[in-house]
């Protein structure tokens, strides 16, 4: 069993976000070859409504371009402040694996504070 990794994310509204992990199970790293992920962001977790979603399918999310990296990537249009309009929210990041929609990875969960902009183009 995997207990996901619990991690705080800031974003900077107006600025490019990375963040990223190394996932390395037994020191090797994981082999992310036929994997998809997916991250939601909720004001509470039983919320009905996505705040963000990122995806390997939306560019949000990025798997292995260093082996065993997860990386999330979000450009400056879109932390921007007419787009990102919370101020915080709950995360969970999940891998699913190639066997498909059945053999699904929690990874990573936590919390998302937003620091507000000041200067707007």
């Amino acid at each position: 069993m995997f207990l996901p990794v619990k991690r705080k994310l800031t974003i900077i509204q107006g600025a490019t976000f990375r963040a990223s992990w190394i996932w390395k199970p037994g020191g090797v790293p994981m082999d992310f070859t036929g994997c998809k992920a997916r991250m939601q962001v909720r004001a509470e977790r039983e919320s009905p409504d996505v705040l963000l979603g990122l995806t390997t399918e939306n560019g949000g999310i990025v798997l292995g371009q260093i082996p065993g990296e997860i990386a999330l990537y979000l450009g400056a249009t879109r932390t921007a402040s007419g787009v990102i309009y919370w101020e915080s929210g709950v995360y969970d990041l999940e891998i699913e694996h190639p066997a498909g929609p059945d053999d699904v990875t929690r990874f990573a969960e936590g919390s998302v504070a937003v620091r507000p902009e000041v200067t707007r183009a």
